[in-house]
């Protein structure tokens, strides 16, 4: 696949935008708009008719198989786009396949079936979350494999990556923020229709991605034509069964699949259940929910230069711990931020603000490494064996993904929320189980924090000043023992 400039790897990074909105819609607001229990504020605009549409107990469920579907398809699905033989090659193919039924699953997920709570909805809701969820994954699986193929050095991949961060901001302020602020006005169904021209960005992957033909004929040719293209001479496409060997006998990515697991937990409550939260626990309208996520999100640019600033000078795992640390404070300060300490409606909107602009420091980081490890592992490990599959590494990282959200939204969040009552217990004095999320958030951070600390040091070199011309050193080394 031909590399693009750093130019070009700028709009590269906005691709994911669309896909990535539609995903939050769907995760953050449209699961929680079937039942109004615990919300307090725009009821008849959170929810899609001020009514319960689905059986609690049995949507629970349904979410969490779901989730666990859409991990489980990760799999198969990274190793059909890596192993895909076309004459346009394997990436575009991939990306359209998905495109059309997850923008049709959407649709399907704004219809009403039934207008009281009923088993049908549950049902009709809980297979087209599964269809988009699935289709999602193949079209962003496929995205992201290309972060390793569209760059030539550690350093592009650190820049492509951080692009795509600050995209996710720019998107999480539009999903977080402006959502909020407009549920007054519009009804979330409606909202969810607006947002919908967003997917179109995943256009430009289509129309930017240079590929040569994967068909076997075609590949042949090209080692006879290309005999000193030592990448290509070696390059092999494993299977999905020797993939997913080559991925688990990866030591430094199952340590980062343990931390990134413990993190994943604690954030997807938090990114799941914020709206349901500050509507029940802080009492907050939509416009003072805004105001509160515009702190989270919009400083992360600023704060994710920093990071990378850290880790140019003291390396990738200072630079996380770093980050896990000040996001892990930022929560607990939040978790003192609630009516019982803070009676006043503004003053608790400036409490709120505070926690969320030191959690901000550490947002922007959690983001930009989820593309950075993986493509950068997949990236050394084709230069040291020729091995290409760098779609099953995010497909793996996916279904850990996939799996600890099913229990941290299927199961954790979707029962405290509905079964935790009010007590006169700290945490839970306002609004039940919801008020738990900050505590919940701030223990999983905590414990990922002590995990970091078991990086391994071969990650460590990712962003620093001096890691570039280590590698160069390594390639000009692989290509005189190839010659030999």
């Amino acid at each position: 696949m031909k590399t693009l400039t750093k130019k070009q790897l700028g709009f590269y990074g906005v691709a994911g935008m669309g896909p990535n909105i539609l995903n939050l819609i769907v995760g953050a607001y449209l699961c929680d708009a079937l039942l109004t229990v615990g919300f307090s504020q725009n009821i008849e605009n959170w929810t899609y008719m001020n009514k319960a549409l689905v059986v609690a107990a049995v949507w629970s469920i349904f979410v969490t198989i779901a989730k666990i579907i859409d991990g489980i398809a990760d799999v198969p699905l990274g190793a059909w786009t890596d192993r895909l033989r076309t004459k346009w090659g394997k990436r575009r193919p991939a990306i359209l396949i998905g495109l059309v039924p997850m923008v049709l699953s959407y649709l399907m997920m704004l219809v009403v079936p039934v207008k009281d709570e009923s088993i049908i909805n549950t049902i009709w809701y809980g297979l087209w979350l599964a269809l988009f969820y699935t289709f999602y994954t193949l079209t962003m699986v496929t995205y992201y494999a290309t972060f390793s193929e569209v760059t030539e050095s550690s350093k592009d991949r650190v820049y492509l990556s951080n692009v795509k961060s600050t995209v996710d901001i720019i998107y999480f302020i539009l999903g977080y923020a402006a959502i909020p602020g407009i549920i007054g006005l519009f009804n979330i169904r409606i909202i969810a229709l607006l947002f919908l021209p967003f997917v179109l960005t995943m256009l430009i992957p289509l129309l930017m991605i240079k590929e040569r033909s994967t068909l076997e004929a075609d590949v042949k040719k090209y080692k006879e034509e290309h005999p000193n293209d030592t990448i290509a001479q070696i390059e092999e496409d494993p299977g999905m069964i020797d993939s997913i060997k080559y991925t688990f006998k990866n030591k430094d990515f199952l340590i980062w699949m343990g931390l990134y697991s413990v993190l994943q937990f604690g954030l997807q409550i938090y990114l799941t259940g914020f709206n349901v939260y500050y509507s029940g626990t802080m009492s907050f309208t939509g416009m003072y929910t805004m105001i509160a996520q515009v702190a989270a999100f919009a400083p992360v640019p600023f704060t994710l230069i920093l990071f990378n600033h850290i880790s140019k000078k003291k390396g990738f795992k200072f630079a996380y711990l770093y980050a896990l640390g000040i996001f892990t404070i930022g929560m607990i300060f939040a978790t003192f931020v609630r009516p019982s300490v803070f009676p006043d409606l503004n003053i608790r909107l400036i409490a709120a603000v505070i926690a969320n602009v030191i959690c901000s420091f550490g947002i922007g980081a959690f983001f930009s490494v989820t593309y950075t490890v993986p493509s950068q592992i997949a990236a050394d490990e084709k230069k040291k064996t020729g091995r290409s599959h760098p779609a099953m590494y995010f497909a793996i990282q996916g279904l850990f993904g996939a799996l600890v959200t099913s229990i941290a939204v299927g199961v954790v969040w979707v029962n405290i929320k509905a079964n935790v009552p009010i007590s006169d217990t700290f945490f839970l004095r306002e609004a039940g189980g919801s008020g738990l999320l900050t505590l919940i958030v701030a223990i999983a951070c905590l414990t990922a924090f002590v995990l970091a600390f078991w990086l391994p040091k071969s990650l460590n070199n990712i962003g620093k000043t001096d890691y570039e011309l280590l590698e160069k050193k390594a390639e000009e080394k692989a290509e005189r023992e190839f010659e030999e």
